[in-house]
């Protein structure tokens, strides 16, 4: 398997990403994925890790990092701006239309937690992608806005808004508009904050299991008001008669996203549960690693390759 940088634009963002080939020799251009990183993350994580695996399977596979994080183009840095990540994925999919290697009719879109609603949404919009798969489905709008397990007091939510209010005018005003801390200090203080799901996004992001120089630890605060008008779930209606996997921990407390969004499906789908996974289990645990890629070659063979 070959990995290479390359970059495309993105509404005139500069985006790069790692493009995933296969070793072996083909006699015809390929199926091929765009693989999307979590929030917070980048390509060298776990969209990285699912992008080389793919790849391995015979897929052409890229994974970028998204605009404003990583090493791609934007600023703020650190903005989390739902619109332009669901525009950074149909700017992939024309990346990867311009490659002789590439089957422009073969493509499909492959999103992990953030981009897991993110890719839902673009798939919705854009008929180029043939099917759409995710691991470990989160929708960011919702989870800023109710939580990661959908129980959070409306109240948290107003409070964020508060502060992203009070960052634009500071930056109006030439000050210094501050960021939100993606992560605290400790397990115990991510426990104390975020229960069971807090401690498994800090082990992941904060400790050498997961970590990397150029994952985001915080974000730009206009990141939260531009959460306030998004829905990636809108699109999922339009996936039809595409069709739709979703691969979910059935420990994870965001699996009532991934329950949402199927039940707002109207194609062929599937929730496909991996017994006693929670959420970030699913990025790099190998028990759990393993058999998300086996479903997902099955899935991506039979609508990119046999289909």
């Amino acid at each position: 398997m070959a990995r290479t940088t390359v970059t495309f634009d993105s509404a005139g963002i500069p985006i790069t990403a790692h493009l995933h080939t296969p070793d072996t020799p083909a006699r015809s251009p390929r199926p091929a994925l765009v693989v999307g990183h979590p929030g917070t993350g980048v390509k060298e994580q776990t969209s990285g890790t699912y992008a080389r695996r793919m790849a391995e399977r015979g897929f052409v596979a890229l994974a970028f990092d998204a605009a404003y994080q990583g090493e791609s183009g934007g600023l703020p840095r650190g903005l989390e701006d739902p619109a332009q990540r669901v525009e950074d994925f149909k700017a992939a999919v024309s990346y990867l239309t311009t490659l002789p290697e590439v089957d422009a009719d073969r493509i499909g879109l492959l999103g992990i937690c953030a981009s897991g609603g993110y890719s839902l949404a673009a798939t919705g919009g854009d008929h180029r992608v043939k099917a759409v798969a995710t691991v470990s489905t989160a929708e960011p709008a919702r989870q800023f806005r109710l939580g990661a397990d959908g129980t959070q007091d409306p109240a948290v939510f107003q409070t964020l808004l508060d502060a992203a209010a009070a960052a634009r005018t500071a930056a109006a005003r030439g000050e210094d508009p501050g960021a939100m801390t993606m992560f605290p200090e400790s397990a115990e203080q991510a426990r104390a904050l975020g229960g069971e799901h807090g401690v498994e996004g800090f082990e992941y992001y904060c400790t050498p299991r997961g970590a990397h120089e150029r994952s985001a630890k915080t974000l730009a605060w206009e990141s939260i008001d531009r959460m306030a008008l998004h829905d990636a779930f809108l699109a999922v209606p339009l996936i039809g008669p595409r069709p739709m996997l979703q691969i979910i921990g059935e420990r994870a407390v965001t699996a009532w996203m991934a329950v949402e969004a199927h039940q707002r499906a109207t194609g062929p789908k599937e929730i496909h549960w991996i017994k006693g996974a929670g959420h970030v289990d699913l990025y790099d645990r190998k028990e759990y690693l393993d058999q998300a890629v086996d479903k997902l070659t099955g899935f991506f063979t039979a609508h990119l390759v046999a289909g």
